[in-house]
């Protein structure tokens, strides 16, 4: 082959730094550039770039057809989300334009879809996103360059239906060769449905053993993949965090009075897909010996948005709150927060400008911060502390004075 005059063919994305490449959420815009390092003047045709995000599902199955034969069913689906085409280099006459040597960077920028799937790996399907450069050249192999990108699409926490308390209750009779050793139940309950990656779920449960032997209690927290295609599923389940508890002794009861059980970094929930889900649940079980164990499942979504410091907080440790003094558990098992400082609230000489809210902005959409009532917290919130002084800034007229009863 003769000489390449291409030193150098890469896609970069702006953002990037240190080996840090940049993340996406659909609605965004994607922006960066394709750099061409070239040893000598060269003939080009074309430059086209291609931004593709796809979820695709696959996996086979063995199947018997009768005492002798047997087939494998395979099953596939694929779903494009983002389908993106450019042409960063067109010749002005002709079919080819000659470039110089040196180095060119022809940028790009298109948009994302308002909603995406959340970036995913696994056993029998994955999510991808990537752009692709192509280099058309006469008389010589096109030449490609490759770059992916990470898209996490927002699951916000702070919603109704994920902060609402989660909880059941089964029972089970424990038999040993056909005979009825007892009644075994559980009861499990968690504060709310929706956590992040690095929070501690605390597990409230009650373990009433009435069999003639000991139970074990345990909890974890299970993804669960789902595959779909062809009107068919295939799951994967993996145990992403544990614990176990301590024995039950026959005729005992055990209580939980918030186990916690951390979340490690895990993907997000992805529910949205129409070729594969990615859910996650809190199993509370007994293993009992002789006995099939009980197990309770309370569903959990693992989301990107955790709980917002002012109103969600409040509203959380409310229901924390009435669900413990529901269960007769008494007091929280967490000391209240101390309030803060008010150096820390609004800084020496400093006022926080008119009109310019000191809140984050609020993911939920139901919430309104307009309105006369915000603005009245707001200008009292940020008022200074009136001066101290040792005379009386309001003296009591002359007419309210006080007389002396001699004169």
């Amino acid at each position: 082959m003769l000489f390449d005059k291409v030193k150098a063919f890469v896609v970069q994305l702006d953002g990037a730094s240190a080996g840090v490449e940049p993340v996406f959420s659909g609605g965004q815009a994607v922006a960066g550039r394709v750099l061409l390092e070239l040893a000598g003047p060269a003939r080009v045709g074309a430059l086209k770039l291609r931004a593709r995000g796809r979820a695709h599902v696959h996996w086979t199955e063995s199947r018997s057809a009768g005492s002798s034969t047997a087939y494998t069913q395979s099953y596939s689906e694929r779903v494009e989300v983002v389908s993106h085409r450019a042409t960063l280099l067109v010749p002005d006459t002709g079919e080819t334009t000659t470039l110089p040597p040196g180095r060119h960077e022809f940028p790009f920028s298109f948009q994302l879809p308002p909603t995406l799937v959340t970036s995913f790996e696994g056993k029998h399907g994955s999510v991808r996103y990537c752009i692709k450069a192509t280099l058309h050249r006469p008389w010589v192999p096109a030449r490609r360059a490759r770059k992916v990108f990470t898209v996490i699409e927002p699951v916000d926490i702070n919603t109704p239906a994920l902060l609402a308390p989660q909880a059941g209750a089964l029972e089970k009779v424990a038999r040993s060769w056909y005979s009825s050793r007892g009644l075994v139940s559980l009861s499990a309950k968690i504060d709310r449905k929706g956590y992040t990656p690095g929070e501690v779920i605390p597990v409230f449960a009650e373990i009433d053993n009435g069999s003639t032997r000991p139970v074990l209690p345990r909890a974890a927290v299970v993804q669960t993949q789902t595959f779909m295609a062809r009107g068919a599923r295939k799951q994967k389940r993996a145990v992403v965090a544990s614990l176990a508890g301590e024995p039950v002794s026959p005729g005992r009861r055990a209580l939980w009075q918030g186990r916690a059980l951390r979340i490690p970094p895990v993907g997000p929930s992805i529910l949205h897909c129409r070729v594969l889900h990615v859910d996650y649940s809190l199993k509370v079980c007994v293993d009992i010996p002789g006995t099939s164990k009980l197990l309770l499942e309370l569903p959990l979504v693992i989301g990107t948005i955790p709980l917002h410091p002012f109103g969600s907080r409040s509203s959380s440790v409310g229901s924390h709150a009435s669900f413990l003094l529901d269960w007769g558990l008494g007091a929280l098992p967490e000391r209240p927060e101390a309030p803060p400082e008010y150096s820390e609230v609004v800084a020496d000489g400093e006022v926080t400008a008119v009109g310019q809210s000191p809140f984050p902005s609020l993911q939920d959409t139901d919430l309104s911060l307009e309105g006369p009532f915000f603005a009245y917290i707001q200008e009292f919130r940020y008022r200074p502390p009136p001066l101290y002084s040792e005379e009386d800034p309001n003296p009591p007229s002359e007419a309210m004075r006080p007389r002396c009863m001699t004169c």
